[in-house]
């Protein structure tokens, strides 16, 4: 066994499962990964100030974009307005409980609990060690799951399909909400993974000398997805977090092949479905995705119908054919090109939520274009089919294990983390 205080200096990378040892990092810059560039380690100045400082004032600006009016329209002498609490309260009317939920957990629940928990781990309030422990494991699982920032490019998707029909304007919380979205996701970005473990308990003991450039797994390692700690392949659960896990993820391919395929039988219906309806004049008009885009174009704006055709159409399509084609080399059908599907895997895991933009244009439109027969719009059945496929496609990037791209990959050269030279604004 190595001596507890060497285990810092290594790392396991959680994408491509190479062995590095981590030099002294400079504050303000970051070790990355010399395979794969995935960040290893970031040393923030102000580690615990920062993000302290970021979680709270985005906490403040989410209570208040909740206190007052979020956007108003006009319209042949009516009006309309509402604040961000009442898009649910219209979806649960109508009876769309599960899309008011969707949007009351993606767009203010978990982002809400995540700054929460960023203020409570970096100052490492009391509270049972169980908590604590528990709180640093979910943290950063939830990050993929807020999505206040893609509410808020839905919300601009709705100005530019409303001001067809009236005038939009902007109530006092619309500012706060802009707010809130920046500062979140800055609070994020100044929190390193390894820095908040290391305050919660100290890293184990290594099981024996690594051997830097080579895989953990040709060396009997494996590294905790949750607190990154180097055990031995053979041991389930990790002595510092307490999370049980494998060498590889276990059937990863199949789950991950499992949730692409229901995704796939939805995905069919919720296109040839409505997902809204808009009644005029007491008439009703049901509208599918590209119904949707086809009128935005027809209407001279393209810019937002391109945005929603890449959005809600291509990219959970492409998105469908990367996974299966990641699925495919990952069980080692594939060429030996893996730097390449590293990239696919990185796009995929990063672009695939944004294709809920289109479920949020539909929460705003639906909420706001309230004057009764003159002119309402109403949430579909597809769009909750909709956003199943996204939620399912996300589950589906997630249980896939990007190191099955490299377990062919022959050893590289042993080399040291590139730094980045200068620190940068970010940190």
């Amino acid at each position: 066994m190595c001596a507890a205080d060497q285990a810092h200096q290594w790392s396991l990378c959680p994408q491509c499962d190479l062995t590095v040892k981590l030099p002294a990092v400079p504050v303000g810059s970051r070790a990355r990964c010399p395979r794969c560039h995935t960040t290893l380690q970031a040393n923030w100045q102000e580690p615990r100030r920062r993000p302290t400082g970021y979680a709270l004032s985005a906490l403040f600006m989410l209570v208040l974009a909740n206190l007052f009016p979020f956007i108003n329209m006009h319209v042949a002498g009516l009006s309309s307005q509402i604040s961000l609490l009442e898009i649910p309260q219209v979806m649960d009317r109508e009876d769309y409980r599960s899309l008011a939920t969707l949007f009351l957990l993606f767009v203010q629940g978990i982002p809400a609990f995540c700054m929460i928990t960023i203020i409570l781990l970096v100052n490492n309030v009391r509270m049972p060690h169980n908590l604590r422990l528990g709180l640093a494991r979910v943290l950063f699982q939830l990050r993929s799951w807020g999505m206040a920032e893609i509410f808020m490019a839905g919300v601009l998707v709705s100005f530019v399909k409303l001001m067809a029909y009236g005038e939009i304007g902007l109530g006092s919380s619309f500012w706060p909400w802009c707010l809130f979205c920046v500062l979140h996701l800055r609070a994020f970005q100044c929190v390193d993974r390894r820095w908040v473990w290391q305050r919660i308990d100290p890293l184990p003991p290594l099981p024996k000398v690594p051997l830097a450039g080579v895989s953990g797994l040709k060396q009997g390692l494996r590294s905790c997805p949750c607190c990154t700690a180097i055990l031995p392949a053979d041991q389930l659960a990790c002595p510092r977090c307490g999370v049980k896990a494998h060498a590889r993820r276990k059937h990863s391919l199949q789950w991950t092949l499992a949730l692409l395929i229901t995704s796939v039988m939805l995905y069919i219906p919720s296109n040839i479905m409505p997902i809204m309806v808009t009644e005029t004049l007491g008439s009703q008009y049901p509208s599918n995705i590209m119904a949707g885009v086809i009128l935005l174009w027809s209407d001279g704006s393209w810019p937002v119908a391109l945005v929603i055709f890449i959005a809600s159409i291509m990219v959970p399509s492409l998105k469908m054919l990367a996974i299966a084609w990641l699925c495919w080399h990952g069980s080692g059908r594939g060429g030996r090109d893996d730097e390449k599907m590293h990239v696919v895997y990185e796009v995929v895991e990063f672009v695939g939520r944004w294709s809920m933009i289109d479920v949020f244009v539909i929460a705003v439109l639906s909420a706001l274009v309230r004057m009764g027969r003159l002119m309402s719009v109403y949430p579909a059945p597809g769009a909750l089919l909709f956003a199943m496929v996204v939620i399912l496609t996300m589950f589906a990037a997630m249980t896939f294990d990007p190191r099955l791209l490299w377990d062919r990959q022959r050893e590289t050269e042993r080399k040291e983390p590139r730094l980045d030279g200068q620190p940068s604004r970010d940190c």
